[in-house]
């Protein structure tokens, strides 16, 4: 048995770009920096900012085009994959992305959307059923089944 899952809590580096592709499929990319702080053997704190690049397709990747902004905080979950492609040159290049498969969105409303209700928070969850085309996002709190 192995297991393939990566769990992360960081802030998007960018606004999602967005493919719209044939058969009404949605493909969204977006990079999140997860950073932490220690204090090196000199006393002096320091902060490692790591960045990864992340996948979201279908019922997901809507999600990222209408809610997913540069500097919002999220959750996501996803595994580790690696594509190979050849260059214009003709040299192999890699890529290590995480295909995302729950996005939560974090932090306060307010703080990435217009709202006039401050004491809203948003925590959208959403876990997309890999093959169904009919799933229904919940997209406000009071659409959520608990």
């Amino acid at each position: 048995m192995s297991v393939n899952k990566v769990i992360l809590v960081g802030n998007v580096g960018k606004d999602p770009e967005i493919r719209h592709l044939e058969n009404n499929l949605v493909l969204a990319r977006f990079s999140l920096a997860t950073s932490e702080t220690y204090k090196n053997k000199n006393g002096e704190m320091v902060t490692n900012t790591e960045w990864h690049n992340i996948v979201a397709w279908r019922q997901l990747a809507e999600l990222a085009e209408r809610f997913i902004k540069k500097g919002r905080q999220l959750y996501v979950e996803g595994k580790i994959t690696t594509r190979q492609w050849d260059d214009k040159e003709g040299n192999k290049r890699y890529t290590t992305e995480i295909v995302a498969d729950n996005i939560r969105l974090l932090g306060k409303r307010e703080d990435n959307e217009q709202s006039n209700d401050s004491n809203v928070r948003s925590s959208r969850a959403v876990t997309p059923e890999p093959m169904s085309e009919d799933v229904d996002i919940p997209n406000e709190p009071d659409d959520l089944p608990f």
